[in-house]
């Protein structure tokens, strides 16, 4: 389309414009140049008729050398001369066959003459069978004017140099017009060469081929729009490979979610299958109650962790900002914890440097994140030790939950904050959790506006660091 309509349109345009242009341009030339060859001529001939007015001016009687001077003046000027008196009528001629002399001229050129001046006539002479450029000067003195002295110059040879001046710039013209049509094609081929590709590259764009880049040396307009469209395809480029991923972790969040739902749904329905056959006894029964219980609390667990993250990732929870003492706060949490750790052979240890000033935090979302990290640690260690610190760090106050554990690997450590994430599960096949809990505690944290990272390696534990603002930094920032 391109290059049926714009390229064509565009040269039609740059045609029509050098036509036009050099058209005006050879005309006013053509005419610049005939007026002014025509008034050099005349100016030469002026020049001449006064030269023979120098010669004669002393002879009023015009007597027969001076008409031989006449003649031999015809020859050197290359003009004819013609003389005539106060009444106008032509008393002499350089030519020995010139049936003009007798002859009056027109009374008004007569009367310029006389008055001084000089002048410019056109003979009407039927003897006259040639076009003729006449000139007429003052014949005398200046205190003594006898008539007038006419030269005249036949048209022909004027006309033929004219001639050739307008050949030599119709060919210059034509030369130009082909130059610049060659000029105007290269010009619109330049012009819309880089249109064309980027309607191709638009066009596959527009299918879905975002790979697709503009190379261009423009740095104009052009240039400008093509790096728009390279720009626009590398954010679609991007935002498809996003697409992609979020596609992709969609499904694998669904697989994780359905496998951690059908888990405690498989085994509670064995259970109660073996339940319903009477074939258990009380004791039994109470065992296999105890477990459809935990495993029920699980499945709920598991689905609140999914609503709140979603909440989070939707910006639908809004935090209840106040000062909240953090040292009151992490006690509350260290005893909650302490009987699960114990189970499992941890000791909790709680180090405050005291006095910790308040932070700015909901409440209820803090012990959230606060939970969530401690259970982590009472989860993946067993036998060991769980330290819960905290010490005010300039405008923060910075709170460790570090324990002893299986530790993650470096490569883990940016993975685990995303939902359903869950570490080698070769290792960890027997911690039961959703996977969502640090995926929660890094959206809540970054809805305090505060910030959270994890130092650790295979086999030495982990440190999970929490930076909190400060109650009266938050208040007056």
């Amino acid at each position: 389309m391109i290059k049926r309509s714009m390229f064509f349109r565009l040269l039609l345009i740059y045609v029509c414009t050098v036509l036009i242009s050099l058209g005006v341009v050879g005309f006013t030339l053509s005419y610049v140049t005939e007026t002014y060859i025509t008034n050099s001529k005349k100016e030469d001939m002026v020049r001449k008729a006064k030269k023979v007015n120098l010669a004669i001016r002393d002879f009023p009687h015009m007597p027969d050398d001076v008409k031989a001077m006449l003649v031999f003046l015809d020859q050197a000027f290359d003009s004819r001369i013609w003389v005539f008196d106060e009444q106008g009528q032509i008393i002499a001629s350089s030519s020995q066959e010139e049936i003009a002399v007798g002859k009056k001229l027109d009374e008004q050129v007569v009367a310029k003459i006389l008055s001084g001046e000089t002048a410019e006539v056109n003979l009407n002479f039927g003897e006259l069978t040639e076009p003729l450029l006449s000139v007429v000067v003052p014949w005398g003195k200046e205190d003594r004017i006898y008539g007038g002295i006419i030269l005249h110059s036949p048209l022909t040879a004027l006309n033929k140099t004219v001639q050739d001046v307008r050949e030599t710039i119709l060919w210059v013209t034509q030369i130009c017009i082909v130059l610049c049509c060659g000029a105007a094609y290269y010009m619109s081929w330049s012009i819309t060469r880089p249109l064309q590709q980027i309607e191709r590259a638009a066009s596959k764009i527009g299918m879905g081929d975002y790979s697709q880049r503009i190379e261009t040396k423009h740095r104009d307009e052009i240039g400008e729009l093509a790096a728009t469209i390279n720009q626009l395809a590398e954010k679609l480029e991007q935002s498809d490979k996003e697409k992609t991923r979020l596609e992709q972790f969609r499904l694998d969040f669904l697989a994780n979610a359905s496998h951690e739902l059908r888990t405690p749904l498989t085994a509670m329905q064995g259970f109660l299958e073996a339940l319903q056959d009477g074939l258990i006894d009380e004791q039994g029964r109470q065992k296999y109650y105890e477990i459809i219980y935990n495993e029920t609390i699980h499945m709920n667990r598991l689905v609140d962790d999914i609503m709140d993250l979603t909440r989070l990732e939707n910006n639908e929870i809004r935090l209840a900002l106040q000062p909240v003492d953090a040292a009151s706060l992490l006690k509350k949490v260290q005893f909650k914890f302490r009987h699960e750790a114990e189970e499992r052979g941890n000791e909790i240890q709680l180090c405050l440097k005291e006095p910790l000033p308040p932070v700015i935090a909901d409440p209820d979302r803090l012990e959230q994140i606060l939970n969530n990290l401690v259970k982590n640690a009472v989860k993946f260690t067993e036998n060991g030790l769980i330290t819960i610190s905290a010490e005010e760090d300039g405008d923060e106050v910075r709170i460790a939950i570090a324990d002893t554990g299986i530790g993650i690997s470096k490569a883990d450590q940016e993975l685990i904050w995303q939902r359903l994430f869950k570490v080698d599960r070769g290792r960890t096949s027997r911690h039961k959790g959703s996977g969502l809990g640090l995926a929660i505690v890094r959206q809540l944290a970054e809805l305090h506006q505060a910030r959270i990272t994890v130092d650790s390696e295979i086999g030495q534990g982990a440190v999970f660091t929490l930076w909190m603002p400060k109650a009266k930094q938050a208040m007056k920032s």
